[in-house]
């Protein structure tokens, strides 16, 4: 019996194409750095090896850990220092890129509204952001973290999508088997691996990742307002 949902955010919740999201956010953390000293094109290949390093981890340590250590790999151990010079562009500059969504949203009746019905809320985004940005972001929905039972972070998690043991490493959190879960995202590569992990899946249209146009016939899909309607639609859980 369903009776928990878990949410991507970028695309998803937040209505944005995704390479907006980069261009902005890129441009806007190479000015942070650059009164260090630090190179744009250096520090941007750096992040996106510490990314790669979380999407390549395997469990052993958390993302937290695999992106420092590849980060400083690559622009040296002073590089560390800016944790804390990240961490607080995250909770101010940032919000800025929320410039890129398409419409302004307010998701708090829908996910509210589930969690008055007695569903487990779980905001699966992909864990490669630090707990302040995923909080940032969450404010471009008119949302916050209390707004969910359980969220994923760079912090808290060992694994990212595409791999199925992120969703079961979630599942293990929350107490929950696969049968009980539904997976909303808008990606068939990152958000539908859910379903290799026992879970059932739907796949958000309007801001659909797709670029290698891998068939979505297989899995339930359409747009945002049709899965409110879905969602608004589900019985209320008995205690």
């Amino acid at each position: 019996m369903l009776n928990t949902i878990l949410f991507d955010l970028d695309g998803t919740l937040l209505p944005f194409w995704q390479d907006d999201f980069i261009h902005t956010y890129f441009k806007m953390l190479v000015a942070c750095a650059a009164p260090m000293g630090y190179d744009g094109k250096q520090l941007t290949d750096a992040v996106w090896k510490g990314t790669a390093a979380m999407v390549e981890n395997d469990g052993g340590v958390t993302n937290r850990q695999a992106f420092w250590e590849t980060f400083t790999q690559e622009l040296g151990i002073a590089a560390m220092s800016l944790e804390s010079v990240l961490n607080d562009f995250y909770s101010r500059e940032f919000d800025q890129v929320r410039s890129v969504l398409r419409e302004t949203v307010d998701r708090r009746p829908l996910i509210r509204g589930l969690r008055e019905k007695g569903y487990l809320v779980v905001l699966a985004t992909n864990p490669i952001f630090p707990e302040t940005a995923v909080e940032t972001r969450l404010g471009w929905a008119e949302l916050s973290g209390e707004d969910f039972d359980y969220i994923t972070t760079y912090e808290n998690s060992r694994r990212s999508k595409p791999n199925p043991d992120y969703y079961r490493d979630i599942l293990e959190q929350i107490g929950r088997e696969p049968e009980e879960c539904l997976m909303i995202g808008n990606n068939p590569v990152d958000d539908m691996a859910a379903v290799k992990a026992g879970l059932s899946g739907y796949l958000v249209t309007d801001c659909i990742e797709n670029p290698n146009n891998l068939p979505v016939e297989s899995y339930p899909h359409g747009s945002f307002r049709e899965l409110a309607q879905y969602l608004e639609q589900l019985p209320v859980l008995s205690c």
